[in-house]
């Protein structure tokens, strides 16, 4: 039998990067995107490396309405069938406020984080037949746990990851019982050059457990989605016990 087949959008760097090297020490092949390339990060690379994955990179603007069902035909063809998990993980992220946002803003964030999980969800649920076992077909969307608690600033990016939150439920009724949806809220977790190692420091211990959440919980939280056969429409927030707290503006504001 073949490997299961994952595909992870975003999945060349950074929080994808940690979710395809997840995966593939589990033994998944592992199809991951980039919206510009798709060149996996060094450390992503080494981990293929380790675990003989069978991988390859596919490129896709989402910003184009076709190309989700571009991306999933491409993956299917290219590995011979279609995906068992897909991790919706790629995202775009603005610093617009309330104040000042615009239409392309909305329609920007809306289009990569809302409409192309949505998309690429429906694909995949075509790909599959009544002939597929598809007791283990599954879908894993990747929020924030913003979501909770939404403050003003990136206001284009919440509202899209506020939607997507609602598809994830949506998507649960409407595929079961063949394809379970469930989704995963990180907080901060791989700081930017924007903050400093002392600032990180601080806003970790702000968070309930004393902590942020590190890129290996988050794809924990994948795996574990991915296996489980009785859970589908949940959110699982990893992110230090974040979304528990109404944070007046976002992280990088804070504890300067």
């Amino acid at each position: 039998m073949p490997a299961p087949l994952a595909l992870v959008t975003g999945g060349h760097k950074r929080i994808g990067a940690a979710i395809a090297a997840a995966l593939a020490a589990k033994g998944y092949a592992v199809a991951i995107h980039g919206s510009r390339d798709a060149d996996p990060s060094p450390e992503l690379l080494a981990a293929f490396e380790a675990s003989s994955a069978d991988w390859r990179g596919f490129t896709a603007d989402f910003t184009d309405p076709a190309a989700a069902a571009a991306l999933m035909a491409e993956a299917s063809a290219h590995f011979g069938r279609p995906p068992e998990l897909l991790v919706n993980n790629a995202s775009t992220f603005g610093a617009d406020r309330f104040d000042d946002v615009t239409h392309v803003d909305l329609m920007t964030h809306y289009a990569v984080n809302c409409a192309a999980p949505v998309l690429l969800s429906q694909a995949f649920a075509a790909s599959g037949s009544q002939d597929d076992n598809w007791s283990g077909r599954s879908i894993v969307n990747i929020l924030d746990q913003r979501i909770a608690h939404p403050h003003g600033d990136q206001f284009a990016y919440t509202l899209s990851k506020i939607a997507l939150e609602g598809a994830t439920r949506a998507m649960a009724r409407v595929l079961a019982p063949g394809i379970r949806v469930n989704a995963v809220a990180p907080g901060l977790t791989l700081a930017t050059e924007d903050y400093s190692d002392a600032q990180t420091a601080r806003l970790g211990e702000r968070m309930p457990l004393g902590s942020l959440s590190t890129a290996q919980q988050i794809a924990d939280a994948v795996l574990y989605l991915a296996g489980a056969e009785g859970t589908t429409g949940q959110t699982v927030y990893v992110d230090g016990g974040a979304h528990m707290i109404a944070f007046d503006r976002d992280f990088m504001h804070m504890d300067r």
